[in-house]
């Protein structure tokens, strides 16, 4: 497509080298048609990703690169790709292929319709172990009793956003995990909606039980502190 993009999928990528063409590949099915870019983040792979990512642009003019000097985390490749991103609108789609990406034009119609400022994906009929699941499912419960604002599901990596709501976000490691909530403490209007979840093609979950729970609950006690201090006031200019 020529023109300047209406739509920016952000993919931060650690170690998914396999994954990688069949998803750049359905981004295009599911955006055909739409002036659309994908910014993948390389997160400092030592698989021979960002290798892949090479290749890819090659056959993929939609796709950007967008490396990291060091392992910076999710949350930084997240960043990196939001400030880069040309089009107004942003969506975060987690690069294991887990994420539907035919459930794209769904999240941003969502978005536009509803006149959102993010909308997050619930995944429905989750495809992970039940080990994975009990702890996403404690995890979830954990933060919205710290944090006091119910979020369905915390870890879906499929969201979309105006590109200045993300901007706008208090930066921190880890904010990645409470979008949502963050969004709405800022005024901003929030929608959830079902969407698919798949299993995994090839390799292997890069988060465990540790930093899962451990670091998310550790990160949900700064929300709150944060939530508390928010300043609320009223002001009004005098004219006359």
């Amino acid at each position: 497509m020529t023109g300047p993009p209406i739509l920016s999928v952000v993919l931060p990528v650690f170690d998914e080298r396999e994954n990688l063409a069949p998803l750049v590949e359905e981004v295009g099915v599911a955006l055909a048609g739409l002036p659309y870019e994908i910014i993948a983040v390389d997160d400092g792979s030592g698989d021979g990703s960002l290798d892949e990512l090479r290749r890819l642009r090659r056959l993929q003019p939609a796709l950007r690169l967008v490396t990291l000097a060091r392992r910076a985390g999710q949350t930084a490749a997240l960043v990196a790709g939001w400030e880069r991103a040309r089009g107004p609108v942003v969506v975060t789609l987690d690069a294991d292929g887990q994420n539907d990406p035919a459930d794209i034009p769904l999240v941003v119609a969502t978005l536009e319709r509803d006149g959102m400022d993010l909308v997050a994906g619930v995944r429905v009929s989750r495809r992970d172990s039940w080990w994975k699941r009990w702890q996403s499912r404690i995890a979830n419960r954990a933060r919205d009793r710290i944090t006091g604002h119910h979020v369905a599901d915390t870890g879906c990596g499929l969201k979309a956003a105006r590109r200045a709501t993300f901007l706008a976000l208090p930066r921190f490691d880890g904010m990645h995990r409470f979008l949502p909530t963050l969004v709405t403490l800022g005024g901003g209007r929030v929608a959830e909606v079902p969407v698919a979840h798949r299993p995994r093609r090839y390799g292997r979950t890069k988060y465990g039980m540790t930093n899962r729970a451990g670091r998310g609950l550790t990160d949900a006690l700064g929300v709150r502190w944060l939530s508390r201090r928010r300043l609320r006031y009223d002001a009004s200019e005098i004219r006359d």
